[in-house]
């Protein structure tokens, strides 16, 4: 039970964007710029890094939704996305990604945990100062939704085939038109 008067049907963000819209439009409009706006990072190597950082933070509606997003764009089962978040420097992923999955798990815990050195190494293996730029972004702005989602206490379905079997229509519909009732 959500921590406030939320549209019961509505899993996970859906319902707090749903309560406020006006809110909504900015946020989606970040995430549309953030994972699926060209870039030199694919869509799911960006749906990834949202993952392992929801991952990191615990939030289950958002790890299985943009899981189910990464799976579908890197054409992979859930089994490849899980270890990814559990072990990702053992993971058959570029050594860029890794590098950027380090500096977003830096993120994760406070951007002063940052170094130089993470930077230092994600540039020597090839990543642009874009790809920097949109891992930290994407690392905090998953933060801020992962404690939208969490601290008001929504529901969120726990077959994360849910998820996957949403994937498709999710990246057609895309972020910046999201509509919580679709």
């Amino acid at each position: 039970m959500a921590h406030i008067d939320l549209p019961e049907e509505l899993p996970g963000i859906r319902g707090p964007m749903a309560f406020r819209p006006e809110t909504s439009k900015p946020l989606n409009e970040l995430a549309e710029v953030l994972l699926r706006s060209e870039n030199s990072l694919t869509r799911g190597e960006r749906e990834l890094i949202a993952t392992y950082v929801s991952y990191l933070n615990d939030c289950f509606f958002c790890q299985n939704a943009h899981g189910g997003l990464a799976q579908h764009y890197l054409a992979c089962d859930m089994s490849f996305i899980d270890g990814v978040k559990k072990n990702a420097n053992g993971s058959p992923i570029s050594e860029k990604l890794k590098a950027l999955l380090s500096i977003a798990a830096s993120v994760q815990k406070s951007g002063k945990h940052v170094t130089s050195e993470q930077i230092d190494k994600a540039k020597s293996l090839g990543a642009t100062d874009l790809e920097i730029h949109d891992t930290v972004l994407i690392a905090a702005a998953f933060c801020m939704f992962n404690r939208y989602v969490d601290g008001l206490g929504t529901w969120a379905p726990q077959d994360r085939m849910f998820y996957v079997n949403r994937a498709k229509a999710r990246a057609e519909e895309g972020y910046a038109n999201y509509n919580p009732y679709n």
